[in-house]
């Protein structure tokens, strides 16, 4: 994919109302998954491979391997061949003293990748171990020649920028992305010391974005680390701004929710038998009438389940009951039919994912459990008396 085709993709994106999203990785199955489900691109940094060996993504800057060696050899094998329709990016490192640059960006280009992105960067060094490079002549500046090399190339191009001085550069130097990065991903900041570190991330981030945007407008600018590691917290720097366009994660996407799922289904998995009776599969499997009577259940059972396809009769054959007395059972102490019942509960829910300002009425539509979208507005048409646009509009003109 050439860099014309990415930032056409990557603008109509931005004019449908939706973000960019990069994802850095190391391993294959994550770049397809995250390619499948809509990441716009896809970066191959050493550190994402370091993050595969178990190491911390600090790994990507000590002398371990060559690092565009590295970057090359389990890129070109694994994700490229794999990831056909989504742009995958070398992480250069352009301080690399052993190559011309100018001529491995050409065999970057040759060997599939759509574009370079300046990593390891100096910019996440500082105090004397920066000083003592930049006396070797190991720069930042030499990041942003590499930049302007893989310009010239017609690559496409996304930067990693500390400051305000630096987001100039890169925008002068063709950068059709300039992301802040905010530092390696930090952990264990809770409560208002988080919201704290949110908001001075967020402004160290405007103040970066305005001055790159003076020099170039049409320039897509994104976030990068620090504290922001969940949707939450990216939502939050999206708010109330119009010049964070996007964000790149790589312990996000990869290494916080494989330790988080990996960690509770090993401890699923150790303590069987111990497993929380307040689970709804644990319930379904020893049997419903043990726990709550039928009606309850299936109430539950929407509860968690409404965003997906929910059959009627497969509830009664958990229950072990017939359709027809589960249906009679419900009705009469609900007061409606269960299908009615679905039908509200889904409206429900909808009506208050419509609040989300970030959300497109399609993505409701599939959350709500109606992938067909014009059956999707019909049904809240009937029950909410307006259609799922006008009660959308309804909401942005009181507010």
């Amino acid at each position: 994919m050439n860099r014309t085709a990415i930032l056409e993709r990557l603008q109509s994106e931005l004019r449908e109302g939706n973000h960019i999203i990069g994802v850095s990785t190391g391993t294959g199955i994550t770049a397809k998954v995250a390619a499948d489900s809509g990441a716009d691109f896809i970066l191959m940094l050493n550190s994402g491979k370091f993050r595969q060996m178990g190491r911390s993504s600090l790994a990507g800057f000590l002398p371990f391997c060559n690092s565009n060696e590295m970057v090359m050899d389990f890129a070109s094998k694994e994700i490229v061949p794999l990831v056909r329709d989504t742009p995958v990016l070398f992480g250069l490192n352009a301080n690399d003293p052993t190559r011309d640059m100018s001529l491995y960006i050409e065999e970057i280009k040759n060997r599939g990748f759509a574009g370079v992105n300046n990593y390891p960067t100096v910019g996440l060094i500082d105090g004397a171990f920066r000083e003592a490079l930049e006396e070797d002549g190991i720069s930042y500046d030499r990041e942003v020649e590499a930049i302007r090399l893989a310009h010239q190339q017609e690559l496409f191009t996304v930067a990693f920028v500390f400051d305000k001085a630096q987001a100039v550069q890169m925008a002068e130097a063709g950068a059709d992305v300039i992301c802040v990065h905010l530092g390696l991903t930090v952990g264990g900041l809770l409560g208002a010391r988080k919201v704290v570190s949110l908001e001075a991330a967020k402004a160290k981030a405007l103040r970066i974005l305005t001055a790159c945007g003076e020099v170039k407008p049409e320039v897509i600018k994104m976030i990068y680390g620090g504290p922001v590691k969940t949707p939450v917290d990216v939502q939050y720097m999206y708010s109330n701004n119009t010049q964070i366009m996007g964000y790149i994660g790589g312990s996000a996407f990869e290494r916080i929710p494989s330790e988080q799922s990996i960690t509770a289904i090993t401890r699923d998995f150790k303590r069987l038998g111990k497993l929380d009776e307040d689970d709804l599969m644990v319930k379904m499997l020893s049997g419903i009438t043990r726990h709550y009577d039928y009606v309850e259940f299936v109430k539950e059972y929407v509860a968690q389940n409404y965003s997906e396809e929910v059959v009627f009769a497969d509830l009664a054959k958990v229950a072990h009951v017939s359709r027809s007395y589960l249906s009679s059972l419900f009705k009469k102490e609900v007061g409606c039919s269960f299908q009615s019942y679905l039908v509200g509960f889904r409206m429900q829910k909808a009506a208050i994912l419509l609040q989300a300002p970030h959300l497109q009425l399609s993505e409701v539509s599939a959350m709500a459990g109606y992938p067909d979208y014009a059956q999707f507005s019909r049904m809240f048409k009937k029950l909410m008396g307006c259609s799922p646009k006008q009660y959308k509009s309804n909401l942005n003109t009181k507010t």
